[in-house]
């Protein structure tokens, strides 16, 4: 699929051009249904087992289990969709995910054992259908070239915010008014319907590419050392969703005070929003290596001070700061790939860090939920401050890996005939620039001259 957008360098890239792209609306509102689901999964599955097994520790077994299995499919779901479309493999991913979570909430109505539980969550997590990646993919195969794709990373990264906002609100109202399965079974069915409905927009997904046109094989995304880079990043980031989730939670029990943990993670969620919605209003002189040094750089330095926080209003205003520098290292992060992995392989690049993304928040909530039990809120803070810490390190040290592929230059065409034969006329002047043919004499008409149905000889030279 090409682009259907041409660059317009003096154009200021805004949400509302963004939307005015051909066909967009036509995705992007599928895409917002389909993956509105992903983020009723977790607390959904957290209310169901910690309301049948009566342990919040068994609770966040089942759903890191769940993360983590996500996390390892992602990337080869994105394979098999760069390979043969998205819809062939959306349709029964999201037939798979509603049988999937139908049966882990049936087991755990009936008092399954938490190891069961577990183990039923693989299925589970495995099938969460990455819708994401592919609206992102649809997003860089119709803008690719154009200055609107940091305008429509940060709008995707708005998007996922929200979801991540409203997809938790909505499964804690259904399990806690309606019924404790209530949130998966919404969630199960959401995800069906949205996802076949995503999946029959087949007009702008990309092409597939199971083969070059030279018959070269395809490369994977992973072997392209810009991506591994990302990957380091992209753990950092969700280390800080995963600690913080943990570490509020923790935070708001030992004040007294539990219903502060929603006000306190929608400070957080709100500053990732506004610093999205202003990344993509932004039309940037720093390049996107800068902009995501940087960025880290400020996310390590706010996540570094939440340890000390005393009040919920310092703990508010600081988690406003760690969610405004949150998006602009994960939309940049993302724009990125299209400059560090060929078209043939965005999919699965976007799944790596979606992927990561949830490995991270998995594994800081299993480590962040350790310390909080062992020494308070405070030392799960630690997760996200070591974490950013490590992955910044990554970036400082591997930033020469980040920088783009110089494009190939286009081949140029001589006539060879014409370029022999002034070459050896006697008198002739020293040959021009390679691939320039000198201009004709007025007097003189050009000889050997290539008509329009390919006749002559024609060679092709590449110009550096």
């Amino acid at each position: 699929m090409t682009s259907a957008v041409t660059s317009d360098k003096s154009a200021r890239p805004g949400y509302g051009q963004l939307l005015r792209t051909p066909g967009a609306l036509g995705f992007v509102l599928p895409g917002f249904a389909a993956r509105l689901p992903f983020g009723m999964l977790t607390i959904s599955i957290l209310l169901l087992v910690q309301h049948t097994t009566g342990s919040y520790g068994s609770a966040g077994i089942v759903a890191a289990v769940t993360g983590i299995s996500m996390a390892l499919s992602a990337p080869l779901m994105g394979i098999f969709t760069d390979r043969y479309g998205q819809s062939a493999v959306l349709v029964p991913v999201v037939l798979a995910h509603a049988a999937a979570v139908t049966g882990l909430a049936a087991l755990a109505l009936a008092d399954a054992n938490v190891w069961v539980l577990a183990l039923a969550a693989v299925p589970a997590g495995a099938s969460v259908p990455q819708v994401g990646p592919m609206v992102r993919a649809r997003w860089a195969a119709r803008l690719e070239g154009s200055p609107l794709l940091p305008t429509a990373a940060a709008f995707e990264s708005v998007t996922d915010e929200f979801t991540f906002v409203v997809g938790p609100v909505l499964a804690t109202a259904l399990c806690t008014g309606v019924h404790p399965a209530a949130g998966l079974v919404t969630e199960a069915t959401l995800t069906l319907l949205g996802g076949l409905l995503f999946a029959a927009r087949r007009a702008s997904q990309p092409t597939t590419h199971a083969a070059s046109a030279t018959g070269e094989k395809r490369a994977f995304a992973l072997s392209h050392p810009g991506l591994r880079v990302l990957i380091f990043a992209f753990l950092g980031i969700g280390a800080v969703f995963g600690g913080m989730q943990v570490s509020l939670a923790a935070f708001s029990n030992e004040i007294g005070n539990p219903g502060a943990n929603g006000l306190l993670y929608g400070v957080f969620a709100a500053g990732n929003m506004i610093a999205g919605i202003a990344m993509g209003a932004v039309a940037w002189k720093i390049g996107p290596r800068r902009r995501l040094i940087l960025g880290y750089a400020g996310l390590t330095a706010a996540a570094s001070v939440l340890w000390a926080a005393n009040s919920v209003i310092v703990l508010g205003a600081l988690g406003l700061v760690v969610g405004l520098f949150i998006a602009p290292a994960l939309i940049t992060g993302y724009t990125m790939v299209e400059q560090l992995v060929p078209a043939n392989a965005r999919t699965e690049a976007f799944t790596w860090l979606t992927g990561s993304i949830a490995f991270g928040q998995a594994i800081a909530v299993i480590l962040a939920g350790r310390l909080t039990d062992a020494h308070g809120s405070s030392y799960g803070f630690l997760v996200p401050m070591a974490a950013t810490a490590l992955a910044l390190a990554t970036l400082l040290a591997l930033r020469a890996k980040l920088a783009p592929k110089p494009a190939k230059a286009p081949s140029r065409i001589v006539n060879a005939s014409a370029s022999s034969a002034t070459a050896s006329a006697p008198g002739a002047e020293a040959a021009g620039p390679v691939g320039v043919r000198p201009a004709a004499a007025p007097s003189q008409a050009p000889r050997n001259r290539v008509n329009e149905r390919g006749m002559g000889h024609r060679v092709p030279v590449t110009v550096d």
